[in-house]
């Protein structure tokens, strides 16, 4: 009985230590939080005006251009995947890997090649594991991303596509992350990131309409090609600030969950330590009568 008495007491010790560094990475995940949620909510005027300048180029006016047109040919596809580079944020990762799993054998059963790209440690340790080559990784950095690794994301992707074929370019380019939607709800989301779909902000005009009078400083070409790599860096950086909340929020609920399992389970091993103390105490009380019976007689 002493030995039982003491292997759950040690196992109160152990998980009163794992209960105070859940307790203490919940505390650091909701103090980063609102400032995750802040750095998303400032970059959205940005993201939509500058949509709206690519969309009024690309829709009112007759230039072509290589981010917007489909590459013929091309059977190779970019993936880019915006994972956590530490765990404790429950199944963040696991979903994220999970939807971009399906997104890579949609694409291998309609005979494309995929190029992956990872952002993360433990997209990079799952890919490494099972042997996958990765065209770019980028880690250290996951739940406070900056614009530098926006940049260097974006310059890398937008060279994949601008290479030649015989060079490994790619005809598309798609991203998959984890759309923050509040501090409950965040879900795997795919988008496509090249070749360029603008919809928003401008329609197209319909017949008989009147064409709005845009007028494009020095001329259209010169438009695109400073606008549209900004709007691919700025989908991008909003891709990874959408991902960086919803690895704290994700954190957060996992480490409360953890903190309060763990109590639980300090309350069961209390209850069962002094379950194993009252059986000790009764069983040496037997003895002692048993023995003072036996002087007796």
């Amino acid at each position: 009985m002493a030995g039982t008495q003491r292997v759950y007491r040690q196992r109160i010790r152990s998980t009163q230590a794992l209960k105070k560094m859940f307790r203490a990475q919940e505390l650091i995940a909701a103090s980063r939080i609102g400032r995750a949620r802040d750095r998303v909510t400032a970059s959205q005027p940005y993201s939509r005006a500058i949509t709206r300048a690519v969309s009024a180029v690309a829709t009112h006016s007759d230039v072509s251009h290589s981010l917007l047109a489909e590459r013929v040919g091309v059977r190779r596809v970019a993936v880019l995947l915006v994972a956590s580079d530490r765990g404790m944020a429950g199944a963040y990762s696991a979903s994220v890997i999970r939807e971009t799993e399906r997104l890579v054998e949609r694409f291998e059963a309609e005979g494309k090649e995929v190029a992956l790209y990872v952002s993360g440690r433990r997209a990079v340790s799952y890919y490494t594991f099972r042997g996958r080559t990765l065209a770019g990784s980028w880690t250290g950095s996951s739940d406070s991303p900056g614009t530098e690794v926006a940049d260097e994301i974006a310059e890398t992707l937008l060279s994949a596509f601008s290479a030649p074929v015989e060079e490994g370019g790619v005809g598309e380019l798609h991203i998959v992350f984890t759309q923050f939607v509040n501090m409950v709800t965040q879900r795997p989301r795919v988008i496509r990131m090249l070749p360029l779909e603008i919809v928003e902000g401008v329609s197209a005009p319909g017949a008989g309409d009147a064409l709005p009078l845009y007028e494009f400083e020095p001329n259209p070409e010169d438009v695109l090609n400073a606008l549209l790599p900004r709007y691919v860096r700025s989908r991008i950086y909003s891709c990874l600030l959408q991902a960086a909340a919803s690895e704290l929020a994700a954190r957060q609920r996992a480490m409360h969950t953890a903190t309060e399992n763990a109590e639980d389970l300090i309350r069961l091993y209390t209850r069962l330590a002094n379950q194993a103390r009252q059986s000790e105490i009764t069983q040496e009380i037997s003895e002692i009568v048993s023995g003072a019976d036996a002087l007796a007689s």
